[in-house]
Protein backbone atom coordinates (compact mmCIF):
# COMPACT_ATOMS: atom_id res chain seq x y z
CA UNK A 1 0.00 0.00 0.00
CA UNK A 2 3.25 2.24 0.30
CA UNK A 3 2.72 5.37 -1.73
CA UNK A 4 5.92 7.82 -2.35
CA UNK A 5 4.44 10.06 -4.45
CA UNK A 6 1.20 11.56 -2.73
CA UNK A 7 1.30 10.28 0.91
CA UNK A 8 3.88 12.72 2.36
CA UNK A 9 0.99 15.17 3.76
CA UNK A 10 -2.39 13.99 4.49
CA UNK A 11 -3.88 17.15 2.45
CA UNK A 12 -2.17 16.02 -0.61
CA UNK A 13 -4.77 14.71 -3.53
CA UNK A 14 -3.70 11.81 -5.51
CA UNK A 15 -5.14 12.37 -9.23
CA UNK A 16 -7.17 9.62 -8.28
CA UNK A 17 -9.02 11.77 -5.14
CA UNK A 18 -7.62 9.42 -2.33
CA UNK A 19 -5.78 10.62 0.51
CA UNK A 20 -3.95 8.11 1.23
CA UNK A 21 -2.59 9.24 5.05
CA UNK A 22 -6.38 8.61 6.01
CA UNK A 23 -6.11 5.40 4.11
CA UNK A 24 -2.91 4.46 6.16
CA UNK A 25 -4.98 5.18 9.24
CA UNK A 26 -7.83 3.17 8.28
CA UNK A 27 -5.27 0.18 7.92
CA UNK A 28 -4.38 0.72 11.01
CA UNK A 29 -7.58 0.38 12.75
CA UNK A 30 -7.40 -3.69 10.60
CA UNK A 31 -4.10 -4.39 12.20
CA UNK A 32 -5.42 -3.84 16.05
CA UNK A 33 -7.53 -6.50 18.32
CA UNK A 34 -10.75 -7.13 17.31
CA UNK A 35 -13.61 -5.50 18.77
CA UNK A 36 -17.46 -6.14 18.52
CA UNK A 37 -20.51 -4.47 19.29
CA UNK A 38 -24.05 -5.74 18.94
CA UNK A 39 -27.54 -4.12 20.15
CA UNK A 40 -31.10 -4.82 21.09
CA UNK A 41 -33.42 -2.27 21.77
CA UNK A 42 -33.10 -2.03 25.25
CA UNK A 43 -29.20 -2.93 25.76
CA UNK A 44 -25.95 -2.64 23.77
CA UNK A 45 -23.25 -4.96 24.22
CA UNK A 46 -19.12 -4.38 23.76
CA UNK A 47 -16.45 -6.93 23.52
CA UNK A 48 -12.92 -7.17 22.59
CA UNK A 49 -10.21 -9.61 21.96
CA UNK A 50 -7.41 -8.57 25.02
CA UNK A 51 -3.77 -8.78 23.24
CA UNK A 52 -0.58 -8.33 25.15
CA UNK A 53 3.05 -7.77 23.50
CA UNK A 54 4.75 -10.76 25.36
CA UNK A 55 3.61 -12.96 27.62
CA UNK A 56 5.62 -10.88 30.60
CA UNK A 57 3.26 -8.16 30.10
CA UNK A 58 -0.78 -7.27 30.25
CA UNK A 59 -3.20 -6.47 27.98
CA UNK A 60 -3.54 -2.83 26.95
CA UNK A 61 -7.76 -2.03 27.62
CA UNK A 62 -9.90 -1.54 24.52
CA UNK A 63 -13.25 -0.73 26.33
CA UNK A 64 -13.42 2.38 27.99
CA UNK A 65 -16.42 4.03 30.56
CA UNK A 66 -17.21 7.63 29.00
CA UNK A 67 -20.58 8.14 31.13
CA UNK A 68 -23.00 6.17 32.55
CA UNK A 69 -24.94 6.03 29.54
CA UNK A 70 -22.27 5.48 26.78
CA UNK A 71 -19.14 3.31 26.67
CA UNK A 72 -16.74 2.74 23.52
CA UNK A 73 -14.58 -0.26 22.14
CA UNK A 74 -11.37 0.75 20.63
CA UNK A 75 -9.15 -1.36 17.75
CA UNK A 76 -6.05 0.42 16.54
CA UNK A 77 -3.35 2.66 18.05
CA UNK A 78 -4.33 2.71 21.64
CA UNK A 79 -3.06 5.49 22.70
CA UNK A 80 -4.95 7.78 20.19
CA UNK A 81 -8.27 5.86 21.86
CA UNK A 82 -7.52 6.61 24.89
CA UNK A 83 -7.23 10.51 23.85
CA UNK A 84 -10.41 10.51 22.20
CA UNK A 85 -12.47 8.69 25.31
CA UNK A 86 -11.28 11.12 27.41
CA UNK A 87 -12.44 14.22 25.10
CA UNK A 88 -15.42 12.11 25.03
CA UNK A 89 -15.95 12.04 28.78
CA UNK A 90 -15.08 16.06 28.95
CA UNK A 91 -17.79 16.76 26.56
CA UNK A 92 -20.44 14.27 28.57
CA UNK A 93 -19.26 16.31 31.62
CA UNK A 94 -19.77 19.67 30.00
CA UNK A 95 -23.29 18.66 28.77
CA UNK A 96 -24.58 17.43 32.05
CA UNK A 97 -23.77 20.63 33.85
CA UNK A 98 -24.46 23.13 31.39
CA UNK A 99 -28.12 20.93 30.60
CA UNK A 100 -28.57 18.93 33.97
CA UNK A 101 -29.27 16.01 31.23
CA UNK A 102 -27.29 13.32 29.66
CA UNK A 103 -25.27 14.01 26.50
CA UNK A 104 -27.64 12.24 23.35
CA UNK A 105 -25.14 9.54 21.80
CA UNK A 106 -25.52 10.89 18.12
CA UNK A 107 -24.79 14.42 19.21
CA UNK A 108 -21.40 13.10 21.02
CA UNK A 109 -20.91 10.67 17.95
CA UNK A 110 -21.14 13.99 15.56
CA UNK A 111 -18.58 16.08 17.77
CA UNK A 112 -16.48 13.12 17.73
CA UNK A 113 -16.64 12.64 13.81
CA UNK A 114 -15.86 16.23 13.32
CA UNK A 115 -12.73 16.08 15.65
CA UNK A 116 -11.52 13.15 13.29
CA UNK A 117 -11.96 15.21 10.27
CA UNK A 118 -9.88 18.28 11.65
CA UNK A 119 -7.27 15.98 11.32
CA UNK A 120 -7.79 15.30 7.69
CA UNK A 121 -7.68 18.85 6.63
CA UNK A 122 -4.78 20.34 8.80
CA UNK A 123 -1.07 20.18 7.61
CA UNK A 124 0.20 20.06 10.73
CA UNK A 125 -1.93 17.22 12.06
CA UNK A 126 -2.43 13.24 11.39
CA UNK A 127 -5.41 11.36 11.36
CA UNK A 128 -6.04 9.23 14.51
CA UNK A 129 -5.12 5.77 14.10
CA UNK A 130 -8.39 4.06 15.45
CA UNK A 131 -11.53 3.14 15.15
CA UNK A 132 -14.19 3.29 17.96
CA UNK A 133 -17.62 1.64 18.47
CA UNK A 134 -19.41 4.09 20.29
CA UNK A 135 -22.41 2.06 22.64
CA UNK A 136 -24.75 3.88 24.30
CA UNK A 137 -28.29 4.58 25.71
CA UNK A 138 -30.37 7.65 25.64
CA UNK A 139 -34.47 8.77 25.60
CA UNK A 140 -34.58 7.15 21.84
CA UNK A 141 -32.97 3.88 22.97
CA UNK A 142 -29.98 1.46 22.36
CA UNK A 143 -27.54 2.81 20.01
CA UNK A 144 -24.03 1.34 18.45
CA UNK A 145 -22.01 3.67 16.44
CA UNK A 146 -18.81 3.37 13.99
CA UNK A 147 -16.62 6.40 14.37
CA UNK A 148 -14.17 6.04 11.60
CA UNK A 149 -10.27 8.15 11.31
CA UNK A 150 -11.53 9.22 8.20
CA UNK A 151 -14.53 11.62 10.21
CA UNK A 152 -16.89 9.40 8.90
CA UNK A 153 -19.55 7.48 11.33
CA UNK A 154 -22.05 5.29 10.77
CA UNK A 155 -24.91 3.57 13.32
CA UNK A 156 -25.30 -0.37 12.78
CA UNK A 157 -27.35 -2.98 14.45
CA UNK A 158 -24.47 -5.21 15.23
CA UNK A 159 -20.52 -4.41 13.55
CA UNK A 160 -17.00 -5.50 13.93
CA UNK A 161 -13.54 -3.86 13.85
CA UNK A 162 -10.26 -4.79 13.73
CA UNK A 163 -8.00 -8.07 12.76
CA UNK A 164 -9.80 -10.83 11.24
CA UNK A 165 -13.14 -8.89 12.27
CA UNK A 166 -14.51 -10.50 9.07
CA UNK A 167 -15.52 -13.78 10.53
CA UNK A 168 -17.06 -11.87 13.38
CA UNK A 169 -19.12 -10.06 10.73
CA UNK A 170 -20.06 -13.16 8.99
CA UNK A 171 -21.60 -14.47 12.45
CA UNK A 172 -23.16 -10.97 12.87
CA UNK A 173 -25.17 -10.99 9.84
CA UNK A 174 -26.66 -14.38 10.29
CA UNK A 175 -28.14 -13.35 13.27
CA UNK A 176 -28.76 -9.64 13.59
CA UNK A 177 -32.43 -10.08 12.14
CA UNK A 178 -32.84 -11.49 16.09
CA UNK A 179 -31.30 -8.66 18.04
CA UNK A 180 -33.79 -6.22 18.18
CA UNK A 181 -35.81 -8.42 20.61
CA UNK A 182 -33.22 -10.04 22.29
CA UNK A 183 -32.70 -10.15 25.66
CA UNK A 184 -29.20 -9.04 27.78
CA UNK A 185 -27.83 -12.46 28.03
CA UNK A 186 -28.41 -13.23 24.71
CA UNK A 187 -26.72 -10.45 23.61
CA UNK A 188 -24.14 -11.06 25.87
CA UNK A 189 -24.04 -14.59 24.33
CA UNK A 190 -23.87 -13.59 21.10
CA UNK A 191 -21.29 -11.24 21.28
CA UNK A 192 -18.97 -14.29 23.11
CA UNK A 193 -19.66 -16.58 19.60
CA UNK A 194 -18.64 -13.82 17.87
CA UNK A 195 -15.26 -13.34 19.24
CA UNK A 196 -14.71 -16.82 19.44
CA UNK A 197 -14.83 -16.64 15.44
CA UNK A 198 -12.05 -13.94 15.57
CA UNK A 199 -9.72 -16.33 17.67
CA UNK A 200 -9.36 -18.92 14.88
CA UNK A 201 -9.03 -21.94 17.08
CA UNK A 202 -7.74 -20.39 20.08
CA UNK A 203 -9.70 -21.48 23.44
CA UNK A 204 -11.99 -18.52 24.78
CA UNK A 205 -11.50 -17.48 27.90
CA UNK A 206 -12.63 -15.11 30.29
CA UNK A 207 -8.25 -13.85 30.03
CA UNK A 208 -8.74 -13.29 26.24
CA UNK A 209 -11.62 -11.49 26.08
CA UNK A 210 -13.53 -7.95 28.11
CA UNK A 211 -17.28 -7.97 27.52
CA UNK A 212 -19.12 -4.70 28.68
CA UNK A 213 -22.94 -3.73 28.82
CA UNK A 214 -25.09 -0.86 28.97
CA UNK A 215 -28.75 -1.18 28.88
CA UNK A 216 -32.32 0.16 30.49
CA UNK A 217 -31.81 -0.09 34.11
CA UNK A 218 -28.63 -0.92 34.00
CA UNK A 219 -25.83 1.87 33.24
CA UNK A 220 -22.48 1.14 31.56
CA UNK A 221 -20.31 -1.69 32.98
CA UNK A 222 -17.29 -3.91 31.96
CA UNK A 223 -18.32 -7.43 33.65
CA UNK A 224 -15.43 -9.01 35.50
CA UNK A 225 -13.75 -11.93 34.76
CA UNK A 226 -15.25 -14.27 36.89
CA UNK A 227 -18.46 -13.08 35.40
CA UNK A 228 -17.24 -13.69 31.62
CA UNK A 229 -15.93 -17.45 32.74
CA UNK A 230 -19.12 -18.38 34.21
CA UNK A 231 -21.18 -16.77 30.85
CA UNK A 232 -18.69 -18.74 28.80
CA UNK A 233 -19.03 -21.49 30.59
CA UNK A 234 -23.13 -21.66 31.24
CA UNK A 235 -23.24 -21.15 27.22
CA UNK A 236 -21.01 -23.52 26.47
CA UNK A 237 -19.36 -21.55 24.03
CA UNK A 238 -15.11 -22.55 24.49
CA UNK A 239 -16.01 -25.69 23.29
CA UNK A 240 -18.70 -25.69 20.93
CA UNK A 241 -19.00 -24.18 17.21
CA UNK A 242 -21.60 -21.81 16.81
CA UNK A 243 -25.18 -21.76 14.91
CA UNK A 244 -24.96 -22.69 11.03
CA UNK A 245 -20.36 -22.07 11.78
CA UNK A 246 -20.05 -25.47 10.44
CA UNK A 247 -22.52 -25.34 7.35
CA UNK A 248 -20.54 -22.38 6.58
CA UNK A 249 -17.30 -23.58 6.86
CA UNK A 250 -17.81 -26.06 4.47
CA UNK A 251 -19.60 -23.81 1.84
CA UNK A 252 -16.80 -21.24 2.14
CA UNK A 253 -13.71 -22.88 3.21
CA UNK A 254 -11.95 -21.47 0.33
CA UNK A 255 -12.76 -17.80 1.88
CA UNK A 256 -12.08 -18.87 4.94
CA UNK A 257 -8.37 -19.72 4.26
CA UNK A 258 -8.07 -16.59 2.46
CA UNK A 259 -9.50 -14.31 5.53
CA UNK A 260 -6.63 -16.39 7.94
CA UNK A 261 -3.86 -16.13 5.60
CA UNK A 262 -4.76 -11.99 4.82
CA UNK A 263 -5.11 -11.51 9.12
CA UNK A 264 -1.90 -13.82 9.54
CA UNK A 265 -0.11 -11.32 6.76
CA UNK A 266 -1.61 -8.50 8.79
CA UNK A 267 -0.46 -9.18 12.33
CA UNK A 268 3.16 -9.86 11.03
CA UNK A 269 3.31 -6.30 9.45
CA UNK A 270 1.68 -4.44 12.72
CA UNK A 271 4.70 -1.55 13.10
CA UNK A 272 3.63 -1.61 17.19
CA UNK A 273 1.16 -2.36 19.99
CA UNK A 274 -2.76 -1.55 18.26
Amino acid sequence: MFRNQYDTDVTTWSPAGRLFQVEYAMEAVKQGSAAIGLRSNTHAVLACVNKANSELSSHQRKIFKVDDHIGVAIAGLTADGRVLSRYMRSECINYGYTYESPLPVGRLVVQLADKAQVCTQRSWKRPYGVGLLVAGLDESGAHLYYNCPSGNYFEYQAFAIGSRSQAAKTYLERKFENFPESSRDDLIKDALFAIRETLQGEKLTSTVCTVAVVGVGESFNILDQATVESLINEFEISGEEGPGVAEEAAAGGDGAATDQGGAAAEEEAAPMDI
